[in-house]
């Protein structure tokens, strides 16, 4: 039976009240967004969104992605209400310290939070990832049209600040052209920003953006419960595009002294306020927290309805399993990101005799692990002819065929990030991205995102140095990889040959815990030959000793990364009379997972002197080194030239690796 408005109001006007009451409480927050969206979100939560609070992993639930993350306090609100387990007291603890509250959604640490947004815009590209990820899970398991497995919508709430950042252009964009019509994005219209009207600044007709986004486009009065229902119910039945619904909102909605001004957006009501608003709104002055008995049924009887369809579709499951025994085992290894225990065996040989670029490596390894791994799939921004990230016989996701493995995110470096890690957080897909290294600045926002959630995404990066030659100083990475480096939960592997490509693949995808960056030159560079030196194998530990000119504690120990491990293992061997160790160190963070015992075998306290060679800044470095250092590295930025010429004008030749060397020796 359709609620009455009534209903819809109170349910709203409490949700205000939830919102307004935890952000007093706690002295700091967002209430304009929550007060101006309760009415949408009421309507969506109570009456369209499929989803099951006794099970917040359902694989068939709607994705609900608050893009406005400062407008926590309507989410967590409605978690609370719908029965997830988010007890009232938590909502008292908004924003304090090791409360499932906190001041930005995160996934992880809320039950019902499907990804962590707050930077505006991320969770747009988020759910446009998420709702590419439903579309290939629906081609690959979908197997009767007219009883489909996979059948659920993405629902993204936005904001103005959302639709200013560069990130939104870019994934919705994409959308538009795939069609992604499992994707509703309300626009929270308000045209307030915290410094004034939007006004300062926007002048863009939203409507008309969109529209040549190729999205279907609705106009509605955020606050009237019918248009509300008409909308979505429109929506809804979207065959051909996204849908972007326009909803003309006030900010602060209720509050009868600061509705549709900016001094709503981030700040508390104030107490005098709240009162004059729940007066205004029709609820109790005088009780904080309080939720009306009608408003907690009308979620039970939503909770109820919706398990039955959670039930309904566990049956469904399980005949299907029955029927297709194939691709129930395919949906759970896919779903567990299962990675068989000898992966190893798929690995390809290189010949020490061909020297060869490690991104050429990649592509070959790549595409002997995704022959393997049904579950791995990516793509490139623009580049995988030079990334070499092209899944070859695997077919590319088109609009109208989501049935490949291969993904053109076009030239959207952000947005490729964004999108990776809504692909990810969906679940049964291992998602890889590949660009420039350069260009990983373009990612880091939401690569900062991925590491925060946990999300084992895996960044290809190539063209990792100077060494990209004549396209000079602004294709040519310099600090980038010390900025990777510094990332929280970011594991870093630069290899040192072709063989440790592909052991470096093996360390990616067995990181679970975060997302892994694989750094690849572009050059040629000699295969090391494993039959006189120490195994690839050992690069999972991050470092490892490479060779020795003797034994016990070296005089000098020479730490090398990528490609100057090569010119680092010729110099030592020129050294005579002294024992030198060359290190290959590909990952600072998988080397410090080791035990203190390890690291100090490899990199001994004992010895004074450490040479670093490696082709970017030295920064950080200081760490690994003994009393007396030596570096070559690049602390500046590159140049435009052939490679080789560039090399002897940056020091990055065998004979300055050995005059540094003895320098260090001479101390």
């Amino acid at each position: 039976m359709k609620l009455t408005n009534e209903t819809l109001s109170l349910t709203a006007n409490t949700i205000r009240c939830l919102a307004i009451d935890s952000i007093q409480a706690a002295n700091s927050g967002h209430p304009g967004a929550p007060m101006g969206l309760a009415d949408i979100a009421t309507v969506l939560w109570l009456e369209h969104l499929n989803h099951d609070p006794s099970d917040a992993a359902w694989p068939n639930r709607d994705r609900f992605v608050l893009s406005v993350g400062h407008g926590s306090m309507l989410l967590y609100s409605l978690l609370h209400l719908a029965g997830y387990d988010l007890p009232l007291d938590e909502l008292k603890r908004f924003r304090q310290s090791g409360s499932l509250t906190p001041g930005h959604p995160e996934r992880g640490h809320t039950d019902g939070v499907e990804t962590t947004t707050g930077p505006l815009g991320q969770g747009i590209a988020n759910g446009v990832g998420m709702a590419i990820a439903e579309q290939m899970a629906a081609a690959r398991y979908n197997t009767d049209p007219a009883l489909p497995l996979i059948n659920h919508k993405t629902w993204v709430f936005c904001g103005d600040g959302d639709l200013a950042e560069g990130v939104s252009h870019e994934a919705c964009s994409l959308a538009g052209h795939l069609k992604l019509n499992n994707l509703i994005l309300f626009y929270d219209s308000n045209q307030i920003t915290i410094e004034g009207g939007t006004n300062l600044s926007v002048s863009d007709d939203a409507k008309k953006r969109f529209q040549a986004y190729n999205w279907q486009v609705i106009e509605i009065d955020g606050h009237d419960y019918g248009q509300i229902d008409r909308a979505i119910r429109k929506a809804s039945k979207s065959t051909d595009k996204p849908v972007f619904i326009l909803c003309n909102t006030t900010i602060g909605k209720g509050s009868p002294n600061k509705s549709g001004s900016h001094d709503v957006h981030g700040a508390p009501l104030g107490a005098d306020e709240v009162i004059l608003t729940k007066r205004a709104l029709g609820m109790p002055e005088d009780k904080s927290f309080y939720i009306p008995e009608e408003v907690h049924e009308e979620f039970k009887k939503r909770a109820t309805k919706m398990k039955r369809l959670h039930n309904k579709w566990t049956r469904q499951f399980k005949d299907w399993a029955k029927e297709h025994p194939e691709k129930a085992k395919l949906w759970d290894n896919c779903a567990k990101d299962f990675i068989p225990a000898d992966i190893e065996s798929v690995l390809p040989v290189f010949a020490p005799e061909k020297a060869v670029a490690t991104r050429n490596a990649s592509g070959v390894v790549l595409n002997a692990l995704a022959k393997a791994l049904p579950q791995l799939m990516g793509g490139s921004a623009d580049l995988s002819p030079s990334t070499k990230t092209w899944l070859n016989d695997m077919g590319a996701i088109l609009d109208g065929d989501f049935s490949g493995r291969n993904m053109h995110f076009g030239i959207r470096e952000l947005a490729m990030a964004g999108i990776m890690n809504g692909i990810q957080a969906y679940g049964g897909f291992r998602v890889f991205g590949s660009t420039f290294f350069v260009f990983s600045d373009y990612c880091r926002p939401a690569m900062r995102l991925g590491a925060l959630m946990g999300l084992p995404t895996i960044y290809v990066f190539t063209h990792d140095s100077f060494y990209v030659g004549e396209d000079g100083p602004t294709h040519e990475p310099v600090e980038q990889l010390a900025a990777l480096r510094c990332m929280p939960n970011m594991t870093v592997i630069r290899p040192a040959d072709p063989t440790e490509t592909g052991a470096a693949w093996i360390a990616a995808l067995r990181n679970k815990k975060g997302p892994t960056a694989l750094l690849f030159t572009r050059q040629d560079i000699k295969v090391i030959n494993r039959k006189e030196y120490p195994s690839a194998s050992n690069l999972e530990k991050g470092a490892y000793t490479l060779w020795q000119s003797g034994w016990g504690t070296p005089d000098l120990i020479i730490i090398a990364t990528g490609s100057e491990v090569e010119i680092a293992l010729e110099a030592a061997k020129s050294i005579q009379e002294k024992n030198v160790r060359v290190v290959s160190m590909p990952s600072w963070e998988l080397f410090e997972l080791q035990n203190k015992g390890y690291r100090e075998r490899i990199i001994d306290p004992d010895c004074p002197r450490t040479l670093v060679v490696e082709a970017a800044t030295s920064f950080g470095w200081e760490r690994y080194m003994g009393r007396h250092r030596a570096f070559v590295t690049l602390d500046q930025f590159g140049a435009s030239g052939p490679y080789k010429e560039l090399a002897k004008e940056f020091g990055f030749t065998v004979e300055n690796v050995l005059e540094k060397a003895n320098e260090l020796l001479r101390k």
